[in-house]
């Protein structure tokens, strides 16, 4: 049987920013003026998993940091910067760098003049034009935090490695722990397993939450 993913204690439920009443969304940032926004992409990453792969991956790891630090999250933006789709995977889209930096500067704008201060911009896509589009985003006085979960290290786990050819094998592993169903086994990377997907989650939300929501933030 495959380990079940990990749960979360249901008093501790993830503050997701479309599904509550401004009233509510007043008293989560009276307590806690920060903002997590996942950032995702539509594109292929392996034959047998969905294109939305990376974008579940981001999803989870929000949805489990707002929850365990009670911390506002935002609806994900589902479409990043990717590489020029290839025609076997006919609904890979992409959004230039431009657009989708121009876009999240317009977003934390609109948000800082709401009194949010700090922003945590998450994403699991380290394709280099796709991380400079987030990276570079401005805001007046509110702090920008860019984590790409992929920058986690994960060297010590075994059979995980950080070239570009394997991470197929990591997004099947990580996806048979947290959406099996979603997985067409068959044609999965063969080495990846739920057993992994499970050890590589859980390093990814420990590090995110060590060094972004439990570590002091430096003095400006």
């Amino acid at each position: 049987m495959p380990p079940e993913p990990q749960s979360v204690d249901p008093k501790l439920l993830p503050k997701l920013l479309k599904q509550m009443t401004p009233g509510d969304v007043a008293e989560t940032l009276a307590r806690d003026p920060r903002l997590i926004l996942p950032v995702g992409t539509i594109e292929k990453t392996h034959s047998g998993l969905p294109m939305g792969a990376s974008t579940i991956v981001v999803d989870h790891v929000a949805d489990a940091l707002s929850a365990e630090f009670g911390v506002l999250r935002a609806p994900t933006v589902e479409y990043g910067v990717n590489a020029a789709p290839e025609p076997e995977y006919p609904a890979s889209v992409t959004l230039r760098k431009k657009t989708l930096h121009r876009m999240l500067n317009d977003l934390l704008t609109s948000w800082e003049c709401h009194g949010i201060n700090e922003f945590v911009l998450l994403t699991a896509h380290g394709y280099d034009p796709h991380l400079e589009a987030i990276s570079t985003v401005g805001t007046a006085r509110a702090r920008v935090r860019v984590v790409d979960l992929f920058a986690v290290n994960l060297s010590n786990l075994t059979g995980v490695r950080r070239s570009e050819d394997d991470r197929g094998g990591i997004y099947a592993s990580l996806l048979l722990y947290l959406t099996p169903s979603l997985v067409r086994v068959e044609e999965a990377d063969p080495g990846a397993s739920a057993e992994q997907g499970r050890a590589l989650y859980e390093r990814i939300r420990a590090r995110v939450s060590e060094r972004i929501f439990l570590a002091p933030v430096p003095s400006e």
